[in-house]
């Protein structure tokens, strides 16, 4: 700051104020461009994203705060925009002004907020979006008229297309005068009284347009009791097939790349703990958070995707109801869907969930959830143990274990929920209330940005925890050295190491407490060392066996299926389906909850879970088979 003062550079803060869909962060990203930041204040779990502008030694840096309908937050991204705008927020600079944004075919939303923010007497300006929508149906939009009424500038814009982004940019610089909202209200009004006088200013500077009758007819099909959801069956299979599918080419490089580096350094490096430490303790570690990240982009660009064409407040409507017989609501639909693909991204979306007993408890079943990282597991489990059989000639029998697996983990997540809301996290269900904006296109720029800004708060929330712990398990594998007699073959010898190391007299010891669900020493370790990141579990099991498949010339997945037996395979898998087994899930869902005890709750109650369901499979599998 000093520094700036010395350069004769001012910096001045406006904060952007806009209800949810009022296309508050497509104007944010078309006025600020790249020059963005997360925002990391002390304390603060919701990041407003800060972008600056800059000319001619001034300088504004733009806030973008959460989506918020008045001054009475209901969630907690709410209750930080409020923070921030009234000073509340240690470390967080008070706004000097406000830009409020209001959508030009809902202009009475807009203005509701406007009436709201007029009681915290900061000089203000309207910014009325999507005036391209309210032209194309058939509306007009008298800007004098509505600029008299209330006494502050008023701008039209269309973010998506650019129009009258420059004036605006301007007229930020410039710093040109700005007044307070002429609302006309007492500062005690009601929401109701708010309303009546929005909706008699609307009425008198717009012309309303024509019903959006593409939205209606649409509706129809995707509200339909029946229709609708069909329609949500179908875009959820086709959401999860693009995760599992599109990105499958962009990790299959990352794990080539990886592997390349790898060999690299064994090529390079003498052999020893230094290459190995190098090669599989830093690169390992590193490499196992990197392989997911084109999932976690490909899941927040779907999301945001459908948030941005209208669908994603249609779906929260649709399961609201079934989510309420287990204490849940709409909102939950969404971040549980998430964890399909990953659960930290999916615990941080949680936000958006107003109750703080509805929110937690979405984070705490969240885990339960199928990710990708157990993708490995079943695969090389399912497809070790169970035949390729066809059933009636169409459904793969290893499709339906699959298909089961992922089953078991959503409707017990649901149980669990349903307990939890009856026990120790009791509370009256909020009512869900979602305003439904029209369909429309997505703005490009607006989907890629938060992909990749998620992308970039994947890795630093969740890559050096699994780093850390990388390393950890792999000194647990190298110490103490173990006595390899003189020319015992490498792959021996690393048998023996492991064996006789830290981990492997870890597996040895507790291998009495999983021996009642079918585990041995060698399955006890890798599942031990999985509960750093559950894809280490196919790791372990590689160099565990590594002497067995170069013995034989096969493959790990043809060795498994020799040396396991099936009511084996399937309690394994069934104890993945339940356990928590992800360090950056438990550091997220500690610093989402504010306390560890929430995760103890989630790591108790998943492993009673795990270990009794692989139990009672194990044992009816053998009496069955």
């Amino acid at each position: 700051m000093l520094m700036e003062q010395l350069q004769g550079v001012k910096t001045r803060t406006v904060a952007i104020v806009g209800m949810p869909n009022s296309g508050k962060s497509t104007l944010f990203n078309a006025l600020t461009g790249l020059r963005q930041r997360v925002a990391n204040y002390p304390g603060v779990t919701v990041e407003p994203v800060v972008g600056r502008l800059q000319r001619d030694g001034q300088r504004v840096e733009l806030m973008d705060l959460p989506g918020i309908y008045g001054l009475t937050p209901r969630s907690e991204d709410e209750r930080i925009a409020l923070a921030v705008l009234r000073g509340e927020l240690p470390g967080a600079p008070l706004p000097e002004r406000l830009l409020v944004i209001a959508d030009a075919t809902q202009l009475e939303r807009g203005l509701v907020l406007l009436s709201w923010m007029a009681l915290l007497q900061r000089p203000t300006a309207l910014v009325v979006t999507m005036v391209d929508e309210l032209r194309a149906r058939g509306g007009m939009l008298d800007v004098e008229r509505l600029e008299q009424a209330l006494g502050i500038p008023v701008f039209t814009v269309v973010g998506r297309k650019g129009i009258g982004i420059e004036e605006l940019r301007a007229a930020l610089l410039n710093w040109e005068p700005w007044g307070i909202p002429l609302v006309g209200l007492p500062a005690e009004a009601s929401a109701e009284e708010r309303y009546e006088w929005a909706r008699r200013l609307a009425s008198q500077v717009v012309r309303f347009p024509q019903p959006d009758e593409r939205t209606e007819r649409i509706d129809r099909i995707v509200l339909h009791p029946l229709l609708g959801w069909v329609v949500f069956v179908l875009v959820m299979l086709g959401f999860f097939q693009a995760i599992f599918t599109l990105a499958q080419p962009a990790m299959g490089a990352i794990e080539a790349g990886i592997g390349w580096v790898q060999e690299q350094l064994e090529t390079w490096l003498p052999e020893g703990v230094v290459r190995n430490f190098f090669a599989h303790g830093l690169v390992g570690g590193v490499g196992s958070v990197i392989v997911f990240l084109p999932q976690i982009v490909l899941l927040y660009f779907l999301l945001t995707l459908l948030e941005d064409t209208g669908y994603f407040a249609r779906a929260a409507f649709l399961v609201d109801r079934f989510l309420g017989r287990f204490g849940l609501q709409g909102r939950s639909a969404f971040p549980l869907m998430g964890g399909f693909a990953c659960a930290v991204p999916a615990i941080l979306s949680t936000r958006v969930i107003p109750s703080w007993q509805e929110r937690l408890t979405t984070m705490l079943i969240i885990p339960l959830m199928t990710c990708s990282a157990r993708l490995p597991v079943y695969t090389l489990l399912v497809g070790a143990m169970v035949p390729p059989v066809l059933l009636g000639g169409v459904v793969s029998l290893q499709a339906l274990v699959m298909a089961g697996l992922y089953g078991l983990g959503a409707a017990s997540g649901l149980v669990v929920a349903w307990v939890l809301r009856r026990t120790v996290l009791p509370g009256a269900q909020l009512p869900f209330f979602v305003e439904f904006p029209p369909y429309r296109l997505p703005t490009w720029r607006n989907v890629f940005g938060r992909a990749w800004s998620s992308g970039v708060e994947f890795l630093r929330t969740a890559g050096t925890t699994i780093l850390l712990l990388s390393i950890l398990l792999w000194a647990l594998t190298e110490l103490p050295p173990a006595s390899v007699p003189p020319g015992t073959p490498p792959l021996e010898a690393q048998r023996i190491q492991l064996e006789q190391s830290l981990a492997g007299r870890l597996g040895h010891a507790l291998e009495p407490l999983f021996a009642p669900l079918g585990f041995d020493w060698k399955i006890t370790v890798a599942v031990l060392g999985s509960f750093a990141a559950r894809e280490v579990f196919v790791a372990f099991l590689g160099q565990l066996y590594a002497v067995d498949v170069e013995a034989q010339e096969g493959t790990l997945r043809q060795v498994l299926s020799q040396q396991l037996s099936l009511p084996q395979a399937l309690s394994i898998a069934v104890f993945y389906v339940f356990a928590l087994q992800c360090i950056a899930t438990m550091a997220t869902l500690r610093r989402e909850s504010g306390s560890w005890r929430w995760v103890a709750l989630a790591f108790g109650y998943t492993f009673v879970l795990a270990y009794v369901g692989g139990w009672l499979t194990y044992w009816l599998a053998r009496w069955m088979l």
